[in-house]
């Protein structure tokens, strides 16, 4: 494929596929994917030569074609800010009463039992659902600040060099980590700001993707190109993903993924104020406050995710493995758990409730229950495989059926 074909032309190319939109046979371990710098090379040879064009009274900025802003977004280096972001999730899920969130706690803790809701690996899953407020702050790699507005509360993140500081107002707890090294080597947390939420949509970029620059916009004051990423394949629930990009420091201003079947975003993060000077130093002083109760986490390594943990994980598992390819891609895990999920009268009234959220499918595969968000879907067979995606129910069934 010629390095500068149009977007239509990448197109043409894949049809078939696109038009199918079920995943190929054909089983791969998961991939670990870089920096986003190695997605330039990959946007290079698949995306769209589309310019900016400024008639809509938006800010009016040189013309920039998709490849080039690629390119600056992967070279941008902004080591200096501080500023306030806006995230909204909507994933529709149900409302749990709260459940939901002692699972994932409990999840994260990985039954170290420690209980603190300081714990930066239970609180940041707040982020998965709802409207939230974060102030963020960065000076360099070993520097950096985000803070959780509650109401009447705050949830406080804090890295200064070797510290990890998690610090709750509303239960005046800590949580101290020492982290093994630069900000770069410490382990992953949830994406929260509109460049971790970007850097993440790159990662999907290539020939089954039509990616186009679609205009400008001011964002937090700040005029901003905006990059239009669209799947070409049909299977997948992503409709549409947009991120504003600074038009100077070329760092991402808003992401916005919207839903295939319409409606509201599935995730709307966007900052509302941003500074690119240097924060003060004391922003990223912590100290326990008198009294609270301080949680320390003596050998982060030993607890924290990391590519030979995951693989240790998966091989147990029967090994990770990726079905199909691009937005219809489909990962899949045997469990080794035989008879799938207690549901009905097998499983009582927690059995009839998770019944209650799934339906019932069946295939080449066998028998099973689908999981379905407005984005994610997951199948769970009664053999104990585990098929998830960001496909839609009937990719999901195909992707089974192909991986029987």
């Amino acid at each position: 494929m010629a390095p500068y074909e149009s977007d239509d032309a990448v197109g043409a190319a894949h049809e078939d596929a696109a038009r199918d939109g079920a995943p190929r046979s054909g089983r791969r371990k998961a991939a670990r994917y870089g920096v986003p710098v190695a997605v330039v090379g990959v946007a290079a040879a698949t995306i769209g030569l589309v310019p900016a064009l400024a008639d809509s009274g938006d800010p009016d900025l040189p013309k920039i074609t998709a490849q080039q802003l690629i390119e600056k977004m992967a070279r941008s280096d902004v080591q200096q800010l501080s500023g306030t972001v806006k995230i909204t999730t909507d994933l529709g899920l149900p409302d749990l009463g709260g459940l939901e969130d002692g699972l994932l706690s409990g999840a994260d803790h990985g039954g170290s039992g420690d209980g603190s809701s300081a714990d930066p690996r239970s609180r940041l899953t707040e982020l998965a659902s709802g409207m939230h407020t974060l102030r963020v702050a960065a000076d360099g790699p070993d520097r950096q600040k985000m803070s959780l507005l509650e109401r009447g509360a705050e949830y406080s993140l804090i890295h200064d060099g070797k510290d990890v500081w998690g610090y709750d107002s509303k239960s005046n707890e800590v949580y101290h980590s020492t982290a093994a090294g630069s900000g770069k080597e410490r382990r992953a947390e949830p994406p929260a700001t509109p460049k971790d939420f970007a850097d993440e949509a790159l990662k999907a970029v290539d020939d089954t993707t039509s990616v186009t620059v679609d205009g400008t916009a001011q964002v937090a004051g700040r005029d901003a190109y905006k990059l239009l990423i669209r799947p070409r394949q049909s299977g997948t629930t992503v409709g549409a993903i947009s991120i504003a990009v600074d038009a100077k420091t070329w760092m991402p201003l808003k992401f916005t993924l919207t839903p295939r079947s319409g409606g509201a975003a599935v995730v709307d993060a966007g900052f509302t104020q941003v500074s690119f000077g240097r924060p003060a130093a004391s922003t990223f002083d912590f100290t326990p406050p008198k009294g609270a109760r301080v949680t320390e986490e003596k050998d982060a390594a030993a607890r924290t995710p990391g590519p030979e943990h995951d693989e240790d994980f998966t091989e147990g598992l029967g090994g990770l493995d990726v079905l199909g390819e691009g937005w219809t891609s489909v990962a899949t895990v045997d469990t080794g758990a035989k008879g799938g999920l207690p549901t009905g009268s097998q499983g009582g009234d927690a059995g009839g409730f998770l019944g209650s959220l799934g339906d019932p499918v069946s295939g080449k595969f066998g028998k099973g229950t689908v999981f379905s968000t407005r984005l994610v879907n997951a199948l769970i067979t009664d053999d104990g495989k585990v098929y998830a995606g960001l496909v839609t129910k009937e990719t999901l069934v195909k992707a089974a059926d192909a991986g029987k």
